[in-house]
């Protein structure tokens, strides 16, 4: 197809056109690139692939088939990568503390490459949990013609018979702990869990955060859920690189996609998949780049009348590969439309609205994973936003698959993720407490780690909902049990969590959305007046550097004011 471009418009005439531009096109010519293709709109194509995990090892080669679909297109595609830290591998140690900070990373060297080589459009493919909002957050801050690409799930494990992911192998921690999992077992498990190339499979953050970019409008139609090891993940490339060029074309950009609504619609997304509750740190990050007021009380009243109606894991039994199979994320958008639950008319990236890219699927009834909104697994509640004496801030939790959604106990307060870890592990934590992790948010950690080392553990020892887990930090999308993340103002701002005290009691209500200190204002009042900032051990380097940057985890723990302080945007240079 021939298609029309005004290189006068876009970005990328600073670097190629007229006398002044000739030596940088002599680093054009210097790679074989022909003068037809320097007067074409240059694409970017980035890549967070790499060789850290498996979430991660196909993206190169699905950014290097995109480059077919850019030329169809009538575009000069450049690929360039970026970082991820896996948060599987970062989980249980100081390592965690890397992985939120990493999401800016992302964001700001894609936007810095983009920026610096003026960069036409932008054709993303990220697998990793924070390299997916990473990745939609720098379209929407550069605000030129944009597709994401989510790299595809793995394949889920067999063991015993039974679909595994690798939080039943953080699980089996536990078991093995309890004295319930042999060693021999244990390793047995390891080794079958995660049977190759591919993010973690059931409905954690990166499926959660795959399937938003469906939802929100930034991904092609039934694209995110089609397994990593999938043949026909090259064709998805191919059709995202020529799809950007008609973006290209009619100048239809993030901010035109992601408006109020489209937040909305995602939120919805995530509350009937059960999904991750770093959905909603996210989705407040994802709008700041574009300029929405949209916070946790925004996504969490969302959560509030959204049915949960898909079965998936953690809390439910099927993973990615298998709601791929069901018809996938717009099978979901299917029923959720006709219930009245979705705005139709926000546009996408197939340059027609989410309306008319819905008409074209046909329910169907057959399928086990996704229910029809009429009859939901449960009316309300995979996600659900909580706020009271302990979190004026507010606070999370992911309730999907739960069977208590009240509880009341005396605290179990700890300062670190690693001393509450060896609690557990040492058996060393008693049924009805209310954990409380504190000094673990985004300024205090620094980082706000995920605790799935220490969630999987606990029930792992059989007591999953027999505790309750408080923190400012965060979750894994893996996580399950009543397990409450994201409590703010964080302890290192002098939160009410930083006053908790052993014994203290601490009421969590799920249903009422409430979660309180059970503590007389005259005894916090005076706990208050002698508390005192504490240090941590990162006085240099990039988590310093976060700390002193980043805001509360209610506003997506962002680290600059966003479109609302723009004085400019990129794509308009």
């Amino acid at each position: 197809m021939i298609r029309n471009f005004d290189k006068s418009r876009l970005p990328s005439r600073h670097v190629s056109v007229g006398p002044e531009r000739a030596p940088h096109r002599s680093y054009y010519y210097a790679m074989g690139i022909t003068e037809e293709d320097i007067a074409k709109p240059f694409v970017g194509l980035a890549s967070a692939g790499n060789n850290s995990a498996p979430c991660n090892t196909t993206l190169d080669a699905q950014a290097d088939a995109a480059q077919a679909g850019v030329i169809a297109g009538g575009g000069m595609p450049r690929r360039f990568n970026t970082i991820t830290v896996t948060d599987g591998i970062a989980m249980g140690h100081q390592g965690m503390k890397s992985s939120l900070v990493s999401r800016e990373v992302i964001a700001d060297s894609v936007e810095l490459s983009v920026r610096g080589h003026c960069y036409d459009a932008l054709v993303g493919f990220a697998g990793c949990d924070k390299s997916l909002p990473g990745m939609m957050m720098a379209m929407l801050r550069l605000n030129v013609p944009s597709i994401f690409v989510y790299g595809g799930s793995i394949l889920p494990g067999r063991f015993h018979d039974k679909d595994v992911t690798v939080v039943d192998v953080f699980e089996a921690v536990g078991q093995h702990a309890a004295g319930n999992c042999p060693l021999k077992e244990l390793i047995a498990l390891e080794k079958v869990a995660c049977p190759g190339h591919g993010a973690c499979g059931g409905q954690f953050t990166a499926n959660t955060m795959a399937c938003v970019g469906e939802a929100i409008g930034l991904s092609l139609p039934n694209s995110n859920m089609m397994p990593a090891p999938f043949v026909d993940r090259a064709g998805i490339a191919v059709a995202a690189g020529e799809q950007v060029m008609a973006l290209v074309e009619a100048q239809i950009r993030p901010r035109d996609i992601c408006t109020r609504d489209a937040f909305e619609n995602a939120a919805r997304v995530v509350a009937a998949t059960g999904g991750s509750t770093n959905g909603a740190l996210h989705l407040p990050a994802m709008a700041n780049e574009a300029g929405i007021d949209f916070d946790l009380f925004d996504v969490a009243e969302i959560f509030k009348t959204t049915p949960y109606i898909a079965d998936l894991k953690p809390g439910g039994r099927y993973v990615a590969k298998d709601m791929y199979e069901a018809g996938g994320v717009y099978m979901l958008m299917k029923t959720l439309m006709a219930g009245g639950f979705l705005h139709g008319d926000c546009m996408t990236v197939t340059g027609k609205t989410l309306a008319e890219n819905i008409d074209r699927v046909t329910w169907n009834p057959d399928q086990k994973v996704i229910y029809d909104v009429k009859t939901p697994i449960t009316p309300t509640g995979g996600v659900v936003g909580l706020r009271g004496s302990l979190a004026p801030d507010g606070a999370i939790v992911k309730v999907a698959g739960m069977q208590r959604l009240v509880f009341e106990g005396p605290a179990r307060v700890f300062d670190c993720e690693e001393d509450t870890f060896a609690a557990v592990e040492a058996r060393d934590i008693a049924e009805g407490a209310v954990i409380v992790i504190r000094y673990e948010g985004p300024k205090g950690g620094p980082g706000m780690r995920e605790m799935l080392s220490t969630t999987a553990a606990l029930y792992g020892l059989g007591l999953g909902e027999k505790v309750a887990l408080v923190t400012d930090g965060r979750f894994s999308g893996g996580t399950r049990g009543f397990c409450i993340g994201h409590v703010g103002p964080e302890a290192a701002d002098g939160g009410p969590i930083a006053l908790v005290e052993d014994g203290d009691r601490i009421r969590i209500d799920a249903e009422q959305g409430v979660i309180d200190l059970l503590v007389d204002e005259d005894v916090l009042a005076a706990r208050r007046a002698a508390w005192l900032p504490r240090t941590n051990d990162y006085q240099a380097g990039a988590l310093w550097r976060y700390a002193k940057t980043v805001g509360p985890a209610y506003k997506g723990a962002v680290t600059h004011p966003g479109a609302a302080a723009e004085t400019h945007v990129y794509a308009d240079i």
